[in-house]
C-alpha cells in the first residue's frame, strides 16, 4: 500500500506561504479551506490553474471521510472517521446550550457548541475504565488529522466559519502523548485567517503526563487544562490509570500548580464516578484536600458502561451528595450532564461498534 500523501492541513499559514509562491497566495488558499470550507483545490476560484494542480499533486484536502455517524435526542452527534491510511477515529459535537429567539422570531442567541477531539490512533496509557484502550495504541494523528476533525464537524452541520466553538482534547489518545502535533494544530486553530479560535476555547485534558504538562504550559499557546483525575490516592489511581505508577498524583498536583492559566479561569479536575469505586464522602473529604491551594472546578462525570466492562455508572444520588459535600466546603463542582447516552456514548464505543459489524459480515 502506497504512502498517503500529506493533508495541507498539516501545514500552518507560515508554512504554506513557504511551500506556495508568490507567497500570498498562502492566505487565499487559507481562505477556501477554513471559510470557504471546499471540497476540492478545484474550487479555489482565484488560484491560478496551475497552482490547483500543484496543490492536487501534492496535498490531500480534507483528510477526513465520515464512515458512521450516530445522533443523540439531545443533538449530540458521534462521528466515525476514517484516515487516509484506513484507520479509524471518533469525534463528537456536543450541543451545549439551546439558541434563544427573540419574540419576532429572530435569533437572541447562537446554541453554543463543542468539539471533542481525538489526538491519536488509540491510546498508550491503558486506563482500566476506557474502551479506547481496549484496541491499543496504533499512531499519532498528525496535526492535520486533528484540525480536520473541527473543520468537518462544523461544516457537516452548517456550523459558519465564524461562529464560535469550544474545542476540548478529550477523545481517543492522550493529547500530551502527541504534544507537538497537538501544539502545531492549536496553532492552525488559533490562526485569524483560518477558524480563528483562541486559545482560551480550547481545552487539553491529560490524563497526568506531568512532565509535560509543563511543557504545554512552557510553550504558552493560553489554553485551559483539564486534568483526568478520578481517584484521591495512589493505589486506586494506579488501578484505573495504570500510568499513575510513573506520574502520581503528587506530580501532577505540583506540575498543576506552576501551569499558567487566565486569572479569570480555573484548572478543571474531570472525576470519573465509578459506583462502589470512588463515590464516597470519604472520597470527597480527600479531593478537599488534595485540591487546596488550586483555583480548581471540579467536573463529576458518570462512568458510561460499556459491554464488557468491569464497572457500574454509579447512582444519582450519590453523585448529588458527592457534590454537595464538595460544594459545602468551598469547592467549585458541577455533574457533568451526560450527553449522547442513547448512542454510542462512551469513547471508543462507535468505533468497536463497526469493527464487531465488519466481523459479522
Amino acid at each position: 500500500m502506497s504512502t498517503p500523501k500529506p493533508t495541507i492541513m498539516d501545514l500552518t499559514k507560515e508554512e504554506l506561504a513557504q511551500a506556495v509562491k508568490p507567497a500570498f497566495r498562502a492566505k487565499q488558499i487559507y481562505g477556501w479551506i477554513y471559510h470557504s470550507f471546499v471540497d476540492s483545490f478545484d474550487e479555489m476560484a482565484n488560484i491560478p490553474k496551475s497552482l490547483r494542480e500543484e496543490l492536487n499533486e501534492r496535498y490531500l484536502l480534507n483528510p477526513l471521510t465520515i464512515l458512521r455517524k450516530e445522533e443523540s435526542a439531545d443533538g449530540t452527534i458521534k462521528y466515525l472517521f476514517e484516515l487516509p491510511d484506513g484507520k479509524t477515529v471518533e469525534t463528537v459535537w456536543l450541543k451545549m446550550k439551546e439558541a434563544q429567539y427573540n419574540e419576532d422570531g429572530s435569533v437572541a442567541q447562537e446554541a453554543k457548541h463543542t468539539v471533542c477531539v481525538s489526538t491519536q490512533v488509540g491510546c498508550k496509557v491503558g486506563c482500566s475504565f476506557c474502551l479506547t484502550a481496549k484496541g491499543g495504541f496504533t499512531r499519532d494523528l498528525t496535526p492535520g488529522e486533528i484540525v480536520a476533525q473541527v473543520l468537518s464537524v462544523k461544516k457537516d452541520n452548517d456550523h459558519a466559519a465564524n461562529r464560535r466553538v469550544n474545542i476540548v482534547y478529550m477523545g481517543m489518545g492522550e493529547p500530551l502523548d502527541n504534544l507537538d502535533n497537538l501544539a502545531k494544530a492549536i496553532r492552525i486553530l488559533k490562526d485569524e485567517d483560518g477558524l480563528s479560535i483562541s486559545g482560551k476555547r480550547q481545552t487539553v485534558s491529560t490524563s497526568g503526563i506531568s512532565t509535560r504538562i509543563d511543557k504545554l504550559g512552557q510553550m504558552d499557546l493560553g489554553v485551559h487544562i483539564a486534568i483526568s483525575l478520578h481517584a484521591v490516592d495512589d493505589e486506586l489511581r494506579t488501578e484505573l490509570i495504570p500510568m499513575n505508577k510513573a506520574y502520581n498524583i503528587a506530580s501532577i498536583m505540583d506540575a498543576v500548580r506552576r501551569f499558567p492559566i487566565d486569572t479569570r479561569k480555573r484548572v478543571m479536575f474531570e472525576y470519573l464516578v465509578i459506583k462502589g469505586k470512588n463515590d464516597d464522602i470519604a472520597s470527597a473529604k480527600k479531593l478537599i484536600k488534595l485540591l487546596h491551594g488550586i483555583k480548581a472546578k471540579v467536573n463529576l462525570i458518570y462512568f458510561n458502561p460499556y459491554p464488557g466492562s468491569d464497572y457500574q455508572r454509579p447512582e444519582r444520588e450519590d453523585m448529588v451528595k458527592f457534590q454537595q459535600y464538595l460544594i459545602d466546603h468551598g469547592q467549585l463542582c458541577t455533574i457533568r450532564d451526560s450527553k449522547g447516552i442513547d448512542i454510542s456514548a462512551a469513547c471508543g464505543q462507535l468505533k468497536e461498534k463497526t469493527n464487531e459489524e465488519k466481523v459479522k459480515i
